[in-house]
């Protein structure tokens, strides 16, 4: 490069132009989230969004962010970026919905080296799709160009969302008593978490190739694992209309083991039967591969629950027949019972 030579943004590696065109692209795809309190298009520095205070007598705002973590890594091998803004959106909501609330809007926030419209175009149609199925608006985002930042052809995936829930209406596990069930949600596999160990496993100590397809799982190894994250709004939604959920827990990093304790109430434990619901076999694959203790397995993955309810042995059977009419995989796992002490925990038998 000569002392007279001129630079530019794009000679530094920023192109503005593919990110307006990247911009023009998303559009339509943004519009089909819409809700009716949104008030702007995209590209404005702020999403504006109106709350229907009508609706609630004391409406509080409930908040969330998180990413998609390692799994990121099975996206880029397989070159597959269309379902992977799902798992953004999954795992943010479904920590909205455990508190009763019901998401509103989402924003995201996407990182990479050098931006690629189309494949950028393939990771936002996945986050619009997310935002659809439960019920938000995709009002905003950013969109990064970070030159040296990242290896070619990677990113980065952050994603923010806000939900509302009346105060009388909060579920935060206060109300929890010895005697109540415990009932299951069936997840989709492995949802965005535990990737950094089941790839240490599979593709690196099994050395697995992800077009490999091993037995029982029914499909390649690399679609199990970009398999997306289920979204349980809809259906938490439902049930909260008509029943008395007491807690909610969405079974993320720390698994069935340490999200419960988290709801539980003092004196309190909750006992489960590992029996009673089945095991997808992607988490037998990786325990048996890697020689996984059972308690790491039940602290690292949600082992085929993704979502658990706490809710009156009374009203058991009748939430087990609306989940069944929703077309949920549903089980009764487990039970509340006094704990000795203080300490709140999760036995498994």
């Amino acid at each position: 490069m000569s002392a007279r030579e001129k630079l530019n943004y794009k000679n530094a590696g920023v192109d503005i132009d593919a990110g307006n065109r990247f911009v023009q692209m998303i559009k339509p795809l943004v519009k089909t989230t819409f809700r009716p309190e949104v008030h702007a298009d995209i590209g404005g520095f702020g999403g504006l969004f109106s709350l229907n205070s009508g609706k609630y007598e004391k409406p509080v705002l409930v908040s969330s962010t998180d990413g998609v973590g390692t799994k990121l890594k099975i996206a880029f091998l397989m070159d597959k970026h269309d379902t992977i803004g799902i798992d953004l959106v999954a795992m943010c909501v479904n920590d909205i919905i455990v508190q009763g609330a019901e998401p509103l809007f989402f924003l995201d926030y996407l990182a990479t080296g050098k931006l690629s419209p189309e494949k950028s175009y393939e990771i936002v149609k996945g986050i619009a799709e997310g935002c659809k199925e439960a019920g938000c608006a995709l009002i905003g985002g950013e969109t990064a160009e970070l030159p040296d930042m990242y290896a070619e052809g990677e990113y980065d995936l952050a994603g923010f969302s806000v939900g509302v829930v009346d105060s009388n209406k909060i579920v935060d596990g206060s109300s929890v008593r010895v005697g109540d069930t415990v009932i299951g949600l069936a997840s989709s596999g492995l949802h965005s978490n535990g990737y950094s160990l089941a790839r240490k496993v599979l593709l690196e100590k099994m050395a697995l190739s992800l077009e490999a397809v091993p037995a029982d799982l029914g499909r390649s190894l690399g679609d199990e694992l970009l398999m997306p994250t289920r979204i349980y709004i809809r259906t938490v939604l439902n049930l909260l209309r008509d029943f008395d959920v007491k807690g909610m827990a969405h079974i993320t990093g720390g698994g069935l083991l340490e999200n419960i304790p988290r709801i539980l109430p003092k004196n309190c434990l909750v006992h489960l039967d590992k029996s009673s619901w089945e095991i997808p076999p992607i988490f037998e694959l990786i325990r048996q591969g890697g020689n996984v203790d059972e308690n790491e397995m039940f602290r690292t993955f949600n082992c085929g629950i993704g979502m658990i309810l706490i809710v009156p042995q009374e009203e058991t059977d009748d939430i087990l027949g609306r989940l069944k009419g929703l077309d949920e995989t549903a089980s009764l796992i487990g039970e509340v019972r006094a704990a000795k002490g203080s300490k709140k925990q999760v036995i498994l038998d």
